[in-house]
């Protein structure tokens, strides 16, 4: 038995949704933070939960590939960036995507899209947009890595440097408070990297939980990107940096889908 109603609710909302971050708990019952730690901290302690970075778990979603997991990490966060660049991205424009979970959702979100021309290293994002609506999706040879099954490797970076797109829309793990968007993987910055030189927007789609982190590597500094996409306002401290370098923020989801003028905060 829990030995209080809130570590009863608690436990039926991860149930539901398989992983929860603090942040919501504390908001889905007006507590703090610290407050929703000690609640959960017995229910940890018990073997009833697992704790991960930002948030809880049921213990049997442990045995899923890393991957999977970080499909459903922010998974609300991820679907409202993938809805605005589904309403960014015309029929017939280019892209170049890379393997990131936030772009699964993208190329998902860009199932309703037809005749575009996307370049990816993410065998996930090549099976889910190729047989669709006249689409051409040029997929990059190289090591598959286990985990996401996306390519690395000099011959990727070498590939996607013959292709000119419209867009080129990355991820990243972190943003820090002095606006440097970060990788954890060398290979993932350079692809990054390669990808915004062959585009004529280059834009970075990161969700709430990256701001005010850090990550091994600096993919870009602010003025290398012309559009944020995000599902939330950034934090004060990075939003005053973006500000100043006049980086474009567009947050939330889009009201009417086909237009390419962002409706949220905007700098």
């Amino acid at each position: 038995m829990f030995s209080t109603q809130r570590q009863a609710e608690i436990m039926r909302i991860v149930r539901a949704k398989q992983t929860c971050t603090i942040n919501e708990l504390a908001d889905t019952f007006a507590v703090s933070d610290e407050t929703i730690r000690r609640t959960i901290k017995p229910l940890i302690g018990d073997g009833l939960l697992v704790k991960v970075h930002g948030g809880i778990m049921l213990p049997d979603h442990l045995d899923e590939p890393p991957f999977r997991r970080r499909m459903k990490e922010s998974r609300e966060g991820k679907q409202v960036i993938a809805a605005r660049v589904g309403a960014m991205v015309q029929d017939g424009d280019s892209l170049i995507l890379d393997g990131g979970t936030t772009c699964v959702h993208i190329a998902q979100a860009l199932c309703a899209r037809s005749r575009l021309t996307v370049v990816t290293n993410s065998a996930e994002i090549a099976r889910t947009l190729a047989p669709r609506n006249e689409n051409r999706v040029f997929m990059t040879g190289g090591e598959l890595r286990p985990d996401d099954s996306s390519a690395f490797g000099e011959n990727v970076l070498t590939f996607i440097r013959q292709f000119h797109v419209r867009y080129a829309i990355v991820s990243v793990t972190a943003v820090d408070n002095q606006g440097h968007f970060m990788d954890s993987l060398p290979w993932d910055a350079a692809f990054a990297q390669a990808a915004f030189a062959q585009a004529e927007e280059r834009v970075i789609a990161a969700d709430h939980s990256k701001f005010g982190h850090s990550a091994l590597i600096r993919a870009f500094n602010v003025d290398e990107i012309d559009q944020l996409i995000t599902d939330e306002p950034p934090p004060p401290v990075p939003a005053q940096v973006f500000a100043a370098a006049g980086l474009k923020v567009s947050v939330g989801a889009l009201a009417q889908a086909g237009s390419r003028e962002p409706e949220g905060v905007t700098a």
